[in-house]
Parts: C-alpha cells; structure tokens; sequence
C-alpha cells in the first residue's frame, strides 16, 4: 500500500515537470498523419480507399476451394481494381467460398471468371451482386453527411456541457485526432472502407467523447483531491471501460472474421480508434486541462 502510493506520489511529481513535453508525442504523430493523408488525398482524390459498396461494381462468391492469390492477381491485371477474401468455416477453418469484389459489370465479371476456372458459373456454384456506381456514390455521400452532422452535433453537446473553451476544445480536438490517425493507419494497411467502416467510424465519435467527458468531468466538476489525484481516479475508470471494450471487440473481431468482411471491418477500425483514443485521452486532453487548470489557479 505504500509502495503504490509512492510510486504514484513519484509520477505525479514526474507528470507535473514533463506534462507539457508529452504534448510533443500526440503533435508529432498528428502532423505526420495529416502530411500522410495530404499526400494520399493527391494521389487518390479522397481520404480512404472504397470497397465496391461504396464505389460499385460486382462482388461474385464462388462456392468451393480456390487459389485466392492466384485469383485476384488475375482479376487486378483484368479489371485493376479487385480484390479477393475467403469464407471460412468456423469450426474446421475450412474455405468454404471465395468473394471476388471486382470494379466492373456482373458480365463481364462472370466471363472472366467462367474463362479462369474453366466451368459454368450456375445459380448453385455461385452468385453475383451489382452495386450501381450511381447508387454507391450517393450513398457514400448521405453516409459523410451523416458523419459530419454526428461531429458537429457532438460538438454542440461538448460546448453546452463544459461551457469553457479551453475543456470544450481539447475534447473536440481530440475525438478529430482519433479520426484522422485512424483513417491513416486503415490506409496504411490497404484497408477499402464499405458502409460497415464508415458506420464504425460514427462508433469511434461516440468511444472517443466518452472517456474525454470522464476526464474533463472530474477534473472540472469534482472539487474533492488534488488535481493529480482526480486525474489518477479518472485514468483508473477510464483505462478499465477501454481495456474492457478492446477485449470484447478483439475477441469479436476473431469470431468473425471467417465468415464476415463487415462485421470484421467494423471491429478492425473500432480497435484501432481505441487504441488512438488512450493517446489522446490520457496524454493530450490531460496535459491540456492540467495546464488550463494550473493557469486557472495561478490568476487567482
């Protein structure tokens, strides 16, 4: 018991001479995904990749065992836009089907596939669904819409809540740092986003604000113990609801990652912006309230 009360006496002295430096580590990685996402809006003319059901084209499931790699190296030197993923049984891991997303029409993409593999592609080996790229881009645009309206919304609750600037801006900031270092790291891992990843993304607004209003909330409102004091009660409730939702979603994301690419997208991001959102939570919004507070006592 007094060895954890040092140990936290020592990092509360420790925090307090260096809070400020610590700012460098969020700053520098936000830059760099700002930098790396200006590039990739020159090169693509948008901040993500698509998925089919966003951009629209045909995504065909063929039953049975295939070479998925030799598959879509095929279909990407035919169509250049395709990609390939395997449907797997549960249980056994066995390949049960393969879903070729390809930018192209329902013929033309059944042709192909039909040439590939040498036999007849029949209602009972297979099927095919067509996404009008018409309809997937006014669909991407009412999803925007809806993302954007859920962030200025937010922002609207966050200023009625604190109705302090310097509090009410850090949260907004840092729930925008979470999105953007988020959508950097699903580039970087070549990930297309479909519906499920922008819905995840509207997920990630909402984890985000939720540990920033615990912190601001007790740093803010809470007029027992020091600031450190408060900042330890906050982290210790804080970090036990992230850690609790990472398991979860981890252990989801392995469930379903056989047998569904939405549902696995949806997790993949939502870890990722969990992950990102500890960052900014507990070293940028902290070190931000932690000086406003101090500057706040200082003019008294």
């Amino acid at each position: 018991m007094e060895d954890s009360k040092k140990q936290k006496k020592t990092f509360a002295e420790w925090h307090d001479k260096n809070y400020k430096k610590l700012l460098i580590i969020p700053a520098t990685l936000f830059l760099f995904c700002l930098i790396y996402l200006g590039v990739f809006y020159s090169q693509h003319h948008d901040i993500f990749l698509k998925d089919i059901s966003l951009s629209g084209g045909t995504s065909a499931t063929i039953n049975g065992q295939l070479d998925v790699a030799s598959l879509e190296k095929a279909l990407i030197e035919e169509f250049g836009d395709a990609n390939t993923r395997i449907i797997s049984d549960l249980v056994t891991g066995e390949q049960l089907a393969t879903i070729a997303n390809v930018g192209a029409g329902t013929e033309e993409t059944k042709a192909f596939l039909e040439e590939y593999l040498g036999y007849k592609l029949t209602e009972e080996n297979s099927s095919f669904e067509y996404s009008e790229p018409s309809f997937t881009q006014d669909l991407y645009r009412q999803l925007m819409i809806s993302l954007l309206l859920a962030f200025f919304l937010m922002i609207i609750v966050i200023f009625i809540l604190f109705r302090d600037f310097v509090p009410s801006i850090t949260i907004v900031s840092c729930v925008f740092m979470n999105i953007i270092m988020t959508i950097t790291v699903v580039n970087l891992l070549g990930i297309k986003i479909s519906t499920g990843g922008i819905i995840a993304f509207l997920m990630i607004i909402g984890y985000s604000v939720d540990t920033d209003i615990l912190l601001t909330n007790r740093l803010l409102k809470r007029k027992d113990g020091t600031t450190n004091h408060k900042i330890f009660g906050a982290f210790k409730t804080g970090i036990t609801m992230t850690f609790t939702s990472l398991f979860a979603i981890s252990v989801s994301l392995l469930v379903v990652k056989s047998f569904s690419p939405i549902l696995t997208q949806i997790f993949l991001i939502i870890c990722i912006g969990l992950l990102f959102g500890m960052i900014n939570t507990w070293i940028t919004n902290v070190s931000v309230l932690k000086w406003h507070i101090h500057n706040k006592e200082n003019k008294k």
